[in-house]
């Protein structure tokens, strides 16, 4: 899975008149796992207000409900399904009169490379006189990077080096002391705070970037590694094996790079945790074992005495994708930007589940499509018109791993020092309006504060995203805007519902991630209540007309990672 957002819902909750009086005061006491303290809600003694600013339930259905139809057959890349939706968003954005981008066109072209790998089905693991057998799709999922017909990988020693990190500022290397040149390394998933033993390593079960699968590629290819294989445990990764399934077979999109993916590990791979368990008792080893000793500073990784033998078949197509991008120009400040983004793209036809191979991608994410046209509409019917120039910038390739927003975010199409900041979408809410704002990445910027004050319009409260342990933070768009240095927010309502309480959100939301997260059953319901989705973009868009009116540029907080990389673009 390239990108996994977990923060979904999927509700048939039907749509009906908000209550003027809803629920009780929420508790103000309780601590976010985070470390950072709930903010108190208001007394709810008043219905959310009529909008006047034609962001409404019924406009969000109408976009959600084009954009995730069977005639758009998933809108993955490089298929007409793209081809749709992109047309459909630039020929929205043009009826609403914003302008197409500084080239003159609505599109940016973003240059991709399709491989379309087809693993051998089975694997073979052998060594000290064994031989275990692993079998496609049921025990592993294997993908490769390189640009070649053929990846053979042939005897390659396996080697455990615990999470796969190398992480000096917290004095953890799971390297070192180990010769991985040519062999196939198996990590953990997550990061070495995440089993919750000790709350001093990292950032305690809060993901770092450590914890993700891209950057653990990336470690073992700095170390020469042949192959990185990544073991899958549903709590730590939080998601299940069907989304692996789902997200790595038949074709990946990857960037074009002048070396044609040789600088990448050969092999990219993630296996069951009962492979893993397997696997390491045909070395010899007592998974149970290895994994309490890989979550203890010190920890030294070991050769297993195996080694791994499979074939990857790859039809190889270079191509452009498309970013979808509109401007409405600032009045006093165009050259200063504020961009939404949200990304068009999901994961088109797929293995059939109950008869339906169409994987709509109805909330994830033709709904953050919907929000952005819906904030559109609303700045276009504004009376006072934006100060700075609002940028609507819908990217491709989000679920390939945020290739789209990356790549604007290394060739964008207005300058970073400009660009105030960013405000992504990334799935809203199907099942009515919400009493909690829930921030993913909560304490990393000014922006904490805009969100603030606009929920308190909605009469509403502030909290960090309540399960750090999933790394959300960096599987959206938002993270490649911080990357480069902009302020970015990736905000909405999650936790509590207004209408119906804390225990009704948190259900649904494991009920999305465990039956409908990137499955066909992710399409549009009439039966569903938007009225949350409406109230998350409204608040969106009241952050975004504050920020037009000003002229200074929000900060990321002295403890960001980010923070140094915003001062070189702009030295204060």
């Amino acid at each position: 899975m390239r990108s996994v957002t977990m923060r979904h819902w999927l509700a048939p909750v039907a749509a009906g008149l908000l209550l003027a009086s809803c629920q009780g005061q929420s508790t103000s006491s309780e601590t976010a796992a985070t470390g950072q303290p709930a903010e108190a809600a208001p007394t709810d003694t008043a219905s959310v207000p009529t909008p006047a600013d034609g962001i409404t339930p019924a406009l969000i259905a109408q976009h959600i409900k084009v954009l995730a139809s069977d005639e758009f057959q998933g809108r993955r890349p490089f298929t007409a399904g793209e081809e749709k939706a992109t047309s459909y968003l630039a020929s929205e954005f043009k009826k609403l009169g914003l302008k197409p981008g500084p080239n003159g066109s609505y599109f940016q072209a973003v240059p991709l490379v399709e491989i379309a790998g087809k693993p051998d089905s089975t694997a073979t693991i052998a060594g000290q006189g064994k031989s275990l057998t692993l079998h496609y799709r049921t025990d592993y999922m294997f993908l490769t990077e390189r640009e070649k017909p053929t990846v053979e990988i042939k005897n390659s020693p396996l080697v455990f080096a615990g999470y796969g990190v190398t992480a000096p500022e917290y004095k953890w290397d799971d390297y070192a002391g180990l010769d991985v040149k040519g062999k196939t390394v198996v990590v953990l998933i997550n990061d070495p705070g995440n089993a919750g033993n000790d709350t001093t390593l990292f950032k305690g079960n809060a993901m770092t970037y450590y914890g993700r699968w891209g950057y653990k590629y990336e470690e073992a290819a700095r170390h020469g590694a042949t192959g990185l294989v990544i073991i899958h445990d549903t709590k730590p990764a939080s998601y299940p094996w069907t989304v692996v399934q789902s997200s790595n077979g038949g074709a990946k999109l990857h960037p074009q790079t002048p070396d044609h993916g040789a600088s990448k590990v050969a092999l990219e791979g993630w296996m069951t945790l009962d492979a893993a368990k397997r696997l390491f008792s045909a070395a010899g080893q007592n998974y149970d074992a290895l994994y309490a000793a890989a979550n203890k500073p010190g920890f030294r990784g070991k050769d297993l005495g195996l080694s791994l033998t499979t074939t990857l078949h790859n039809k190889i197509t270079y191509k452009s994708s498309k970013n979808v991008v509109a401007v409405l120009p600032g009045t006093v400040r165009p050259q200063e930007y504020i961009i939404y983004s949200a990304h068009w793209d999901h994961l088109g036809i797929g293995p059939a589940v109950a008869g339906d191979s169409i994987y709509n991608g109805a909330l994830d994410n033709a709904s953050g499509c919907a929000g952005l046209l819906a904030i559109a509409n609303g700045f276009v019917q504004a009376k006072e018109k934006p100060q700075r120039s609002i940028v609507f910038l819908a990217v491709t390739g989000e679920e390939q791993g945020l290739l789209g927003s990356d790549y604007y975010a290394q060739h964008p199409l207005f300058p970073v020092k400009n660009t105030v900041a960013d405000i992504n979408m990334d799935e809203l809410l199907a099942f009515g309006p919400m009493r909690d704002l829930t921030i993913t990445g909560y304490g990393q910027s000014d922006l904490d504060d805009y969100a603030r004050t606009a929920a308190k319009e909605q009469n509403r409260y502030v909290i960090p995203y309540q399960h750090p342990e999933t790394g959300s933070f960096y599987r959206s768009d938002h993270f490649s805007f911080a990357k480069v240095g902009i302020p970015a927010l990736y905000a909405s309502g999650a936790f509590e519902s207004r209408l119906h309480g804390k225990a009704f959100a948190e259900k649904e939301r494991k009920d999305f991630e465990a039956n409908n997260y990137h499955q066909p059953s992710d399409q549009y319901n009439p039966q569903w209540d938007l009225r949350g989705a409406a109230q998350d973009a409204r608040l969106l868009f009241r952050i975004g007309q504050k920020l037009a009116s000003e002229t200074t540029f929000p900060q990321w907080k002295g403890s960001s990672e980010f923070r140094a990389t915003r001062e070189k673009s702009r030295p204060q």
